[in-house]
């Protein structure tokens, strides 16, 4: 076995004491500046990003937002779809309808709307929704 000198033995604490000092990594949170919030309906929040020129043949832009849905929120009822957008849902689940169709949206599921499609969704979940949408827009 080697000998610890009084010099490596200052170092092998120096090291050990600034390891402990150093913080956990955590998981990214929500920054409020990244979006801006808005409360359409009862138990809706709405947080829009940026939009950006989009390289997609027809679309001149592309904005992201979230829809986020309380337990028992919902939004209203045959809404007109002013452009074509993707949906997905990135935490619960929701009942959408669809052109007069229901579909259950849960967690990771995606879909498509068009310009002019009629759609509304429901939280019946007792747990929040989030839905982001990419806004693709002419």
């Amino acid at each position: 076995m080697q000998e610890v000198s009084r010099r490596s033995a200052v170092a092998l604490g120096l090291a050990a004491a600034s390891m402990a000092v150093v913080k956990p990594a955590a998981a990214q949170t929500t920054d409020p500046l990244a979006g801006k919030d808005e409360s359409p309906f009862p138990g809706v929040v709405v947080r829009t990003f940026g939009e950006e020129r989009s390289l997609i043949p027809g679309f001149k832009t592309v904005s992201m937002r979230d829809v986020i849905l309380q337990p028992g929120a919902k939004l209203p009822e045959n809404a007109v779809m002013m452009n074509a957008m993707l949906c997905h849902i990135t935490e619960g689940e929701l009942r959408v309808v669809q052109d007069g169709e229901p579909f259950a949206a849960k967690r990771n599921y995606a879909w498509t709307c068009n310009k002019g499609t009629k759609e509304h969704a429901v939280n019946d979940s007792d747990a929040v929704a989030i839905m982001r949408i990419l806004d693709l827009k002419a």
